[in-house]
């Protein structure tokens, strides 16, 4: 039978800490979350520039987060595969750790191509126009 675990603010804020203990280690440990911090804050500083609307904030905050979910999924199946092959080689590892590395590329490209969608057009204009 399972036992239902009661609801406690104590427990909700230790959930709390789990999570930024997690965030902490994926900027600690990853090297590739420094670049997206970077890149991120000059999307965020050409978009205040340019005065995107609403919209566009939104559009822009989404394709970011893309990148930092899959940045963190990415850092999450790498420890997990460590974790169950011991460091010991295996195609089968190498492959989930390639796929999820993937994902961060798919995710970093299509946020390129959103922030030229978005920021492209106001910026050409407001260089040369």
């Amino acid at each position: 039978m399972e036992t239902r675990r009661s609801f406690t603010l104590k427990k909700r804020a230790e959930s709390f800490g789990y999570a930024f203990a997690g965030i902490a280690h994926v900027f600690r440990t990853q090297h590739n979350v420094w670049i997206h911090a970077v890149i991120n804050a000059g999307v965020v500083a050409l978009a205040l520039w340019l005065r995107v609307s609403l919209v566009e904030w939104a559009i822009l905050v989404l394709a970011m987060m893309a990148v930092w979910l899959t940045e963190f999924v990415n850092t999450a199946v790498e420890v997990t595969v460590d974790l169950l092959t011991a460091g010991d080689y295996s195609p089968s590892a190498g492959i989930a750790k390639d796929v999820a590395s993937g994902a961060v590329l798919v995710a970093a490209i299509g946020s390129v191509v959103i922030g030229l969608l978005v920021l492209g057009p106001p910026l050409w204009s407001r260089l040369f126009g």
